[in-house]
């Protein structure tokens, strides 16, 4: 692909093919992902990439405790709730999706559906944990390097044929996590991304969420028209 084919072309998946992905395959993207820029070339991030039964004990572990009303306990900070144009743009997406899965407003069983979904990591043969180092969990410059570096994940992966989602559900419940992917606790758990090969069936994997223009969010000083 060229790569304004894969910026333009790249949508969430949240809908997968049971087939496994080669690990050679996982190898490469995150080879291209770890080209990205990082502060002071600190280079942050550590990556642990998770299939097979390790994964379903996470995902059993996530749905349970969730169930339950186990309160989450996100290492990563979440802020707080979206207002205003934040919140209008993700209930935006939220509508996108559940339009195009044909849930109802009203149908509460099918929206906790899509919701555990999200803390099973979407049922995806791969998820791949992004952590970085404890030692620099001051500086926001980290946290800035983990999102590029993320960001070129789910580029890289989109360029092999692969769909991801970045997800933040399948790390909610972060002893879980800690637990059946033997994360050290020198690591802080920050995001989790689904990763496998897209089924073009499931309905949401069509859904492209807008973006605003380019006038919209940026202001140019200094440049004749």
């Amino acid at each position: 692909m060229q790569f304004d084919d894969v910026l333009l072309g790249r949508r969430s998946v949240r809908g997968y093919k049971p087939d496994p992905v080669p690990k050679a395959l996982i190898e490469e993207i995150l080879t291209l992902a770890m080209r990205s820029p990082s502060s002071m070339n600190t280079q942050p991030w550590n990556f642990t990439v998770i299939s097979g039964e390790p994964l379903d004990l996470i995902r059993a572990g996530n749905t349970e405790r969730n169930i339950a009303g186990v309160p989450h306990s996100r290492e990563f900070r979440i802020g707080e709730a979206f207002a205003g144009q934040h919140r209008d743009r993700q209930v935006g997406v939220a509508k996108q999706l559940f339009a195009a899965m044909g849930i109802e407003r009203e149908d509460k069983e099918k929206r906790m559906d899509w919701v555990l979904r999200g803390f099973r990591q979407f049922d995806a043969p791969v998820c791949v944990i992004i952590t970085y180092d404890r030692v620099l969990a001051d500086s926001d410059d980290t946290a800035f390097d983990c999102g590029a570096v993320t960001t070129a994940l789910v580029n890289a992966a989109w360029s092999r044929g692969l769909g991801a989602v970045i997800n933040s559900q399948g790390i909610m419940q972060s002893p879980v996590v800690r637990e059946h992917a033997n994360i050290a606790e020198d690591q802080v758990i920050m995001k989790a991304v689904a990763l496998g090969w897209p089924d073009d069936s499931f309905p949401a994997n069509a859904v492209v969420s807008e973006r605003r223009s380019v006038a919209e969010a940026t202001s140019f000083l200094g440049f004749e028209d």
